[in-house]
């Protein structure tokens, strides 16, 4: 659709500012001495209005002939031959205007005294044609830079969209690998056990199916799938896991990507509870503060038992789905001090669910 004529409002001011412009008209006719100034401006006024509309036309021109596909001697060709035509129209109804107006006896005469100010119409239509096809140039740049940007910015998107699900899909494996192993391990020693733990994997996984369709879920549900998760450990460590929990509420309706803090609390299980023969304990913290979550996942962990590769895929996971999601706004920190190991992070507390 023309620029100009998608919005009425755009529309008036483009006939505003031909007001100025059939003031200079004016002013040219009234130089050379043939015409008075109130001719002038009868004449002007009406003449600018109708090549007002004239000179839209180009933008339909300027859209025929783009600049990345012409060579610049066919662009100033054409435009220029679009120049010429629109010009010797309007001359021609410039000469047809006085020429009515010659016919009442206040302006009798004015078309013989006009025919001399032709050359001044010609010449004033050819630069405002080119002014105009000049400025619907700069329009149809300006479009193509805003849809190349918008067209890299979707494709930034779809890239951060097609990382996240890829790490999002890394978790799952992961915590179904280490439950089978814990089940298959319980089936020689407490095949009751094992089938509770059946059954409490099933109900998790079913929780977590939905979540692959979302880039983010509010923190209360995610702190239900960690629940949900525990409740499956706890089946193989019984009391040997405590669990202690400092939530803030007001950051309970935070958005987070899915599975972000199960890999820290199974981290915390795996490399920390699990090592330990009389159980451990494992604290999480959320707070809210100044437009940011901050949680802190501590455990603890016996410095003594066989070092194991800790910066696995769970934590590589969540240090990479923080950055992807919130790049620098986000921070990741690991520390291991004294008996206890302690996993912090920060990122923006937004407050929009964002589903792809």
């Amino acid at each position: 659709m023309h620029p100009i004529f998608s919005q009425i409002r755009r529309l008036a001011l483009y006939l505003l500012a031909w007001i100025p412009i059939a003031g200079m008209l004016a002013y040219l006719l009234t130089i050379p001495g043939g015409i008075t100034v109130r001719e002038a401006v009868i004449l002007s006024f009406p003449l600018s209005l109708v090549y007002a509309f004239i000179c839209l036309s180009s933008w339909y021109s300027c859209r025929g002939t783009p600049l990345e596909k012409f060579g610049l001697g066919r662009l100033i060709a054409t435009q220029l031959t679009a120049a010429l035509i629109a010009s010797i129209v309007w001359a021609f109804a410039a000469a047809g205007l006085a020429s009515s107006l010659s016919r009442m006896p206040a302006f009798a005469g004015l078309s013989r005294r006009f025919r001399p100010e032709i050359p001044i119409i010609f010449g004033s239509g050819l630069l405002l044609y080119l002014l105009s096809v000049t400025f619907y140039y700069i329009i149809i740049a300006v479009e193509l830079s805003r849809d190349a940007e918008a067209r890299v910015m979707q494709a930034s998107v779809l890239a951060r969209d097609a990382e996240l699900k890829a790490l999002k899909a890394q978790v799952n494996p992961h915590f179904l690998f280490n439950s089978l192993n814990s089940i298959s391990a319980l089936t020689t020693s407490d095949s009751a056990k094992a089938r509770e733990m059946c059954i409490l994997l099933g109900d998790f996984l079913r929780r977590t199916l939905g979540l692959g369709e979302k880039t983010a879920i509010p923190l209360e549900e995610e702190l239900s799938l960690i629940h949900a998760f525990l409740a499956v450990e706890k089946v193989r460590f019984g009391a040997r896991i405590q669990m202690e929990e400092s939530i803030d509420k007001s950051a309970l309706d935070v958005p987070v990507p899915p599975l972000l803090l199960q890999p820290l609390v199974e981290n915390a299980v795996v490399h920390g509870i699990a090592n330990l023969v009389e159980g451990g304990w494992i604290r999480l913290s959320i707070q809210s503060r100044d437009g940011e979550v901050s949680i802190v996942v501590e455990n603890r962990f016996d410095p003594e038992a066989p070092a194991r590769r800790r910066n696995g895929v769970g934590l590589a996971n969540v240090r990479q789905r923080l950055q992807t999601r919130y790049g620098n706004r986000a921070s990741f920190a690991v520390k291991a001090e004294a008996e206890s190991y302690r996993v912090a992070l920060t990122f923006p507390a937004e407050r929009k669910l964002q589903n792809t």
